[in-house]
């Protein structure tokens, strides 16, 4: 007499088809294209708002270029005079209230920098919108 192998309570029988649907990468692909969507919208709506320059200027619009200087001490210079905090802002109005003119700003590398803030949220306040820094090219020369 054969001695028959007792099958478990759990096991299904071979004749059986198996009738369900295994829903568990669904579920995991589902999740991961979730998430990767969570992320990369936010991304995709973020704009910056840029003045781009519409159309050809005439050669002869020669901009006239301003001096901002921020020094070590955090004392600020236009154009090569001493300036105040307080006088400033009425500088800087001038300045973009006039013809076309460009504003550089030159800080020192050791200028402390809530000073470096205070002096750019008044370049911001006055409207100035073209402006540029200069003294940034050691930092170029440096990462190449």
């Amino acid at each position: 007499m054969s001695k028959r192998r007792p099958i478990p309570a759990f096991a299904v029988p071979n004749e059986a088809p198996m009738s369900e649907l295994n829903t568990t990468p669904l579920i995991d692909v589902m999740r991961v294209l979730l998430i990767m969507f969570i992320i990369t919208i936010p991304i995709s709506t973020h704009s910056v708002p840029v003045d781009l320059p519409q159309g050809k200027t005439r050669p002869s619009d020669k901009p006239i270029v301003h001096m901002l200087v921020l020094d070590q001490a955090g004392r600020i210079s236009l154009d090569g005079a001493a300036l105040s905090q307080a006088e400033l802002p009425a500088r800087l109005a001038a300045i973009q209230a006039g013809p076309v003119s460009d504003l550089l700003l030159r800080t020192h590398g050791e200028a402390p920098y809530e000073r470096f803030d205070e002096v750019m949220a008044e370049v911001k306040r006055a409207g100035v919108t073209r402006l540029g820094m200069v003294g940034n090219e050691q930092f170029v020369r440096e990462l190449n």
